[in-house]
């Protein structure tokens, strides 16, 4: 019965927060046939739509080529093979997740320009003026996709290595016995199964590259985030601002349906029954020393390079925004990063919890819907929050007047709750996948035995469950933390009056071009970011094959 009681609690609380976290996406598709009042929209489709729609899809083609490549390869090659290097590799491949994108593109961007340390080498080197060379721009639709691409492969890296450690070993013996060389074993046997790996990697690329707002905007590409921004601060149109808004999570959703139809009625089951791990071919002379070359390059591009080119800008440069101004930022990046991700993961527990609880379809439906929530960038989420949020505010200040007779300002919208509230809906998936995963390792045999011994829910939950998800909540607070650290366009949109973060600072004096003095903040950022890499690196080292 008190177990009964406390799923239905829990059910409740689960339904509560679906509802929060689907309200901004709700806010955002009731503007869709909104007309206005200004003429923004009409504008905006006659002059830039065009220009968004197009480099949105570019930017997706682009990357998602670009991943697949990057990430497969590099994963084929640290699965399946022994070369000098490979264990290292195996999670220096993961690093460049620490590196925001909006930081790469500020690195990239101080040290390829004109006057950077490439190009003059290149005129002092070989004696050439301006006009006898021709470099290409990194500040450019084509140097965003190539930034994304570094950025972003070890989504497919991760995904795709896993499957070709888990699922290639039977089948691949299998075909080597018919005859099947290494290169066809490849594209016939690895490849199609590690598909759906595959596609789930490529398409959490593209949703970040979807949701990027500050490396688009600082390389000049309009892109539908930067219009959502300049919609709502530039034009002063919130409707124009919400209807770009649901473009693009009409893209995002697209981009999901095409993942699921991708996969058509295949399947790609291992029936072999073999399962134990290859040793891998060992490369050895040439190939192995193409092997390590291919897998310094993307490391070294997407990690290793941009973290000591802002290590030198910080050194040899300075930054004068070191200093009391610099641990204020920290502090304030700190403060939102603590408070989200201790509710992220406290309501994660929860919803997991109640799932397990319950064990009916409607708690699982409502736990996929708050999963939703990562996939809307973060733009669309700051629209669909300020919409509501704001007249909410409204009408607790009409109150707060009529009953105390003083005006307390904007409660919401002129703090961090509003902000933090942004930060759930984007990440708390993230909390909840990583719970969910390590609840699902319990088996219900020890809840039986708890009960048994006249254990209520809550007291499971507190003497047996917590105990042994430890490990799993301190990775699902470190890795909200990570992203809330790093979350550019929502903190932009809603971060209250004079309260600036690491991020937003980083951003704007890089657009000031004041790389120097963006490079504490960045190093911060990327510091922090290394966090749950490390640990994530541990364990791809207990699975080495």
């Amino acid at each position: 019965m008190r177990t009964f009681l406390a799923a239905n609690i829990l059910l409740i609380l689960a339904a509560f927060v679906a509802a929060l976290i689907g309200l901004p996406v709700a806010s955002v598709l009731t503007n869709i046939f909104s007309g206005g009042t200004s003429g923004v929209w009409q504008h905006l489709v006659s002059t830039v739509l065009p220009e968004y729609v197009g480099n949105t899809l570019w930017l997706c083609a682009g990357v998602g080529l670009g991943v697949i490549v990057v990430g497969v390869a590099m994963a084929w090659l640290t699965a399946m093979h022994q070369f000098p290097g490979r264990r290292i590799f195996e999670w220096a491949l993961v690093l460049p997740l620490a590196v925001p994108s909006y930081v790469l593109a500020y690195v990239y961007t101080d040290f390829l320009q004109f006057v950077g340390p490439v190009q003059s080498a290149l005129r002092e080197g070989f004696g050439w003026t301006r006009a006898d060379y021709w470099f290409p721009d990194v500040r450019s639709l084509g140097g965003a996709v190539i930034l994304f691409i570094f950025v972003l492969y070890p989504y497919v890296y991760l995904t795709a290595r896993t499957a070709f450690i888990e699922r290639a070993s039977g089948m691949l013996e299998a075909s080597r016995t018919l005859g099947v060389g290494p290169w066809h074993s490849f594209f016939r046997v690895s490849l199609p199964l590690a598909r759906p790996a595959v596609a789930a990697g490529t398409a959490l690329a593209l949703m970040e590259t979807l949701a990027d707002y500050g490396a688009v905007s600082y390389f000049g590409v309009q892109t539908f985030t930067t219009g959502i921004y300049r919609a709502w601060f530039s034009l002063g149109d919130r409707v124009a601002a919400a209807q770009l808004a649901a473009a693009l999570l009409c893209f995002v959703a697209l981009l999901l349906v095409l993942e699921h139809a991708s996969r058509g009625r295949a399947r790609f089951h291992n029936t072999t029954g073999r399962n134990r791990p290859m040793t891998g071919s060992v490369l050895r002379g040439i190939p192995a020393a193409l092997a390590f070359m291919a897998c310094v390059l993307p490391v070294t591009i997407g990690f290793l390079l941009p973290g000591g080119l802002l290590l030198r800008l910080a050194l040899i440069d300075g930054d004068a925004q070191f200093g009391i101004q610099f641990f204020r930022l920290a502090r304030n990046s700190f403060i939102l990063a603590g408070v989200t991700a201790t509710i992220a993961v406290s309501l994660a527990l929860l919803l997991a919890y109640g799932a397990r609880l319950s064990k009916g379809v409607l708690a699982d439906a409502l736990n996929r819907l708050v999963g939703l929530g990562y996939a809307v960038p973060g733009s669309v989420i700051a629209v669909g929050v300020l919409i509501p949020v704001t007249r909410l505010d409204n009408w607790l200040a009409a109150q707060w007047l009529s009953w105390f007779g003083s005006n307390p300002g904007l409660l919401l919208t002129g703090g961090i709750v509003a902000l933090v509230y942004a930060y759930l809906v984007r990440f708390l998936a993230v909390a909840l996948q990583s719970v969910n995963a390590s609840l699902s390792k319990v088996t219900p045999a020890m809840d039986e035995a708890a009960r048994s011994l006249g254990e209520a829910a809550p007291g499971i939950l507190r003497r047996v469950h917590l105990p042994m998800l430890r490990g799993s909540l301190l990775t699902a607070v470190l890795l909200v933390f990570v992203d809330v650290m790093k979350e550019l366009p929502a903190t932009l949109v809603m971060r209250p009056f004079n309260f600036d973060t690491l991020a937003t600072q980083a951003y704007v004096l890089a657009s000031d071009e004041r790389l120097a003095e963006a490079s504490s903040a960045s190093l911060a950022i990327v510091a922090v970011g290394l966090l749950p890499l490390i640990v994530l690196s541990r364990q791809i080292a207990r699975k080495r094959n």
